[in-house]
């Protein structure tokens, strides 16, 4: 599984969403001046993490986005689902069944049943609260990397 730059950008805004909780909602041009991605792809991030209930956004000249959940219930595997649509390590696992006409025949599923289940209870593992934390430990040097 390679995470995209979408994901990645997608974990650091979230991060840097959390890190100014106590502003309220922050604009889309201040996130992206601090962390340097352009304003259309990071409307298109944004979209996504909408979606999926992560964000919330408010339209107007006070408006902007704010997390929708507390950083210490924010899964970094819900954050990249979000923006990535899967973590599966195989096309065929991404789904909710295995879609394959092969998976009668196939030596090679459990592995990836085996690598999708690591994935999963790896990224699980680790909240927003705790990138977000990490994050304050570098000071002000995260913002822009």
């Amino acid at each position: 599984m390679m995470v995209s730059t979408k994901g990645r950008y997608a974990l650091r805004v979230m991060i840097e969403l959390a890190d100014r909780a106590a502003e309220g909602f922050v604009s889309l041009k201040e996130i992206a001046e601090h962390q340097q991605i352009s304003e259309k792809y990071l409307e298109a991030i944004m979209k996504s993490l909408v979606k999926d209930g992560l964000v919330v956004g408010l339209r107007g000249k006070r408006g902007g986005y704010q997390l929708a959940c507390p950083p210490g219930q924010c899964t970094v595997a819900s954050i990249l689902r979000a923006a990535e649509g899967s973590l599966a390590p195989v096309a065929c696992l991404e789904g909710d069944e295995v879609d394959c006409p092969r998976q009668s025949q196939c030596a090679t599923l459990p592995m990836w049943r085996e690598l999708g289940r690591l994935i999963d209870g790896f990224f699980e593992g680790i909240t927003l609260e705790q990138l977000t934390e990490q994050a304050r430990d570098l000071g002000d040097n995260w913002r822009s990397v």
